[in-house]
């Protein structure tokens, strides 16, 4: 059985299982440390990372991944990192109807994240969370980013195959792309590519990436028509025996990430935002004063 820990048993044949650990872990409940420390992995599960700017069709392009890997006899676990609203924490979960034909596949377990506050996108959260999937015994872990802020760069410290999805109309801004996005792109992808100026697009990326000296491949897709997905779908299963040359830099990031989230849980953000209410109240209020308490 894969993944046991304490008082559940962790497998990718019970949804259940995995809902509730992942529940504990989420909301850090009293036997979260347990679970986490007593994770096993008995198979070598790739983490799949999806980003790229808002609306460039990036949920829809997981629900067509999600079909196709399927197809390949492959149980598939999402982590998909939602937006969280600032003022009452929670997140917004519109995107997920896009993945509404998947929700009762037996091969198919899907959960949403809120960022948390985080301003990446990515929380210490993701990190557990993706750990109780990989010790599931999933073949595959997809997590689809928010795609603001620096979440684009902070999944390469999580993903161990990680895609990077654009839009023909992304054109004029093509030489101003994060030269960080080349570093940590294993692949891109040319989404709606049905779009006027896909090709000189994907053309214009192609020649940016060749001009670094990258060996980084292009897809053009349409996802909304399952159209390019099967290769994409091929690279992914493809890349399943691929030594990982990032093993060092990706823990260095998951435990940079779990220790700053452990010093910082005495925090409470609802909390925080009571004191700076009240203090607001008073005459004299400064805030670097104010936050100089906290440290």
């Amino acid at each position: 059985m894969p993944g046991t820990n304490s008082n559940i048993k962790l497998s990718c044949n019970d949804f259940r299982s995995v809902a509730r650990a992942l529940t504990i872990v989420e909301n850090d409940l009293r036997s979260a440390g347990q679970i986490l420390k007593d994770l096993s992995f008995t198979k070598n599960t790739p983490v799949i990372g999806i980003t790229g700017p808002p609306g460039a069709g990036k949920s829809t392009l997981v629900n067509s991944l999600i079909s196709n890997l399927v197809n390949h006899d492959k149980k598939i676990a999402i982590l998909a990192i939602d937006p969280t609203s600032p003022f009452n924490l929670g997140s917004l979960l519109g995107d997920r109807i896009r993945m509404a034909t998947h929700f009762n596949h037996p091969g198919v377990f899907i959960r949403s994240l809120a960022t948390r506050g985080s301003l990446g996108g990515l929380s210490a959260k993701t990190i557990e969370m993706s750990d109780v999937l990989r010790a599931a015994g999933f073949d595959y872990v997809l997590i689809e980013t928010v795609g603001v802020g620096q979440s684009e760069i902070e999944i390469a410290g999580l993903a161990d195959i990680t895609f990077v999805v654009l839009v023909p109309e992304a054109g004029d801004e093509i030489q101003s792309i994060k030269s960080g996005l080349m570093e940590i792109a294993d692949a891109f992808i040319v989404n709606k590519a049905d779009r006027e100026g896909a090709d000189v697009f994907a053309n214009n990326l192609k020649k940016m990436v060749q001009q670094k000296g990258a060996q980084i491949p292009i897809f053009k897709t349409i996802a909304s028509q399952n159209d390019g997905i099967a290769v994409v779908a091929n690279f992914i299963l493809a890349s399943g025996d691929k030594k990982n040359t990032r093993k060092e830099f990706l823990l260095t990031e998951k435990a940079y990430k779990l220790i700053r989230h452990k010093r910082m849980a005495g925090v409470d953000k609802t909390k925080l935002q009571q004191a700076i209410a009240k203090a607001m109240s008073g005459a004299q209020f400064n805030l670097y004063s104010f936050v100089e308490e906290y440290l």
